[in-house]
């Protein structure tokens, strides 16, 4: 009943349902994009390229609208890079076999992506109570993995009912609808950050925060591992349905501990609790070097989605205390941007190792990015409590 509660508040809903809707076309095209440039004669070459331009170009550009929104407001925000990275879908679907079309049409729709996610995790603090605070981000956290179980699966629906192309259009479509229903929300039209100061490194001027931010960078290499260890296993074991299979159980395990975490009282600090979480993200990860047979993989999947959530769960509230007054927003951002960043070395680097080794080495690459993780937090205990205990009752935005 928590959660049915949370939900029945005023905008909850509301806002976390435009959230995911305005995110899928993120998830859609990393898998459409390569699906519409293969079916113009385009070479895995340029399909790399392409799909690296549309990564790097969201990663640089969340941050950058993370601070336009600490500063401006969401709706100013919001609605135009919607309008651009919708543009940018639609320029490939147009033109899938006119190279320098499709580069700046990848490139603008990773720069513009709407940065709902951060804007979410900004209002949060002020459409719920104090004490629902936790449940919230808990909340969050387990949800975001509809969006990628959601995403691929709009693209197939789309592949079996015509064309590759359509999903790009349903994805402009879908981020445009997104965007309408937060923007229109009252509390995304009142959200207004509180003064800052005008330090260029905004959030990154928090040692704290820093260090939380790059812990989270080796949380990102053990999904990144995840995300092509799981395409080896299938090829090598039986696994009904294949590595997508393993994936939704992953995500499933993510949901359940997500909506776990956010149902218990916690007594521990948010520092100690964010790294006994991730101790055992590492130990789920270890599991993996066993290269288990299939049906102890699954509850291996399981397991690594179930302490997930979590960890970014702990986070999500930490980065809220820690970020400096007036940069929450830039904050999420910057979040999400490290995230991907790790998530791209992991993937690039269990890619190297299975060409080289078995799975059980390339597996353990998870463990030693989930271990670097443990190991910044380990270090910066002292001055992340310090820092939380400091800011805790300290808003950062302005109330709605």
């Amino acid at each position: 009943m928590s959660y049915l509660s949370l939900l029945r508040g005023p905008y909850v809903t509301r806002l976390l349902v435009g959230t995911l809707v305005g995110r899928l076309p993120s998830a859609m095209a990393a898998l459409a994009i390569p699906l519409v440039l293969r079916q113009s004669g385009a070479t895995y070459g340029l399909i790399g390229l392409v799909v690296g331009a549309f990564a790097i170009a969201a990663a640089v550009g969340g941050p950058l609208l993370g601070r336009l929104v600490d500063r401006a407001g969401q709706v100013p925000v919001l609605v135009p890079s919607a309008a651009v990275a919708g543009a940018g879908l639609i320029a490939i679907a147009v033109a899938p076999s006119e190279p320098a079309i499709v580069f700046a049409g990848a490139v603008l729709a990773g720069a513009a992506t709407p940065p709902l996610e951060p804007c979410l995790r900004a209002l949060w603090p002020h459409i719920v109570a104090p004490g629902r605070l936790e449940s919230a981000y808990a909340l969050d956290s387990a949800s975001q993995e509809l969006v990628f179980v959601g995403g691929p699966l709009i693209v197939a629906g789309c592949v079996a009912a015509g064309s590759p192309i359509g999903a790009l259009w349903v994805g402009a479509l879908l981020g445009a609808l997104g965007v309408l229903v937060v923007v229109t929300a009252p509390p995304t039209r009142r959200w207004r950050a509180p003064a800052r100061s005008a330090d260029w490194l905004g959030p990154l001027r928090s040692r704290g925060l820093v260090l939380l931010l790059g812990s989270l960078t080796g949380v990102g290499v053990a999904i990144g591992t995840l995300n092509v260890l799981v395409v080896s296993y299938a090829e090598q074991h039986p696994v009904p349905g294949g590595a997508p299979t393993l994936l939704a159980l992953n995500a499933g395990g993510a949901l359940i501990g997500g909506l776990g975490y956010g149902a218990v009282r916690w007594s521990s600090s948010l520092p100690r609790r964010t790294l006994l979480l991730t101790v055992g993200l590492a130990g789920a990860y270890a599991l993996l070097c066993l290269v288990p047979s299939p049906p102890y993989m699954a509850g291996v999947m399981i397991v690594t989605g179930l302490f997930l959530a979590p960890v970014l769960t702990a986070t999500f509230v930490l980065v809220g205390e820690l970020a400096p007054a007036g940069t929450v927003t830039e904050a999420f951002a910057w979040l999400v941007t490290l995230m991907t960043a790790g998530m791209a070395l992991g993937s690039t680097a269990v890619g190297t190792v299975l060409e080289r080794a078995s799975e059980s080495w390339a597996a353990s690459c998870g463990v030693v990015g989930a271990s670097v993780s443990v190991l910044a937090l380990l270090i910066g205990q002292r001055r992340l409590s310090a820092e939380s205990i400091g800011r805790a009752e300290a808003p950062t935005s302005a109330p709605a």
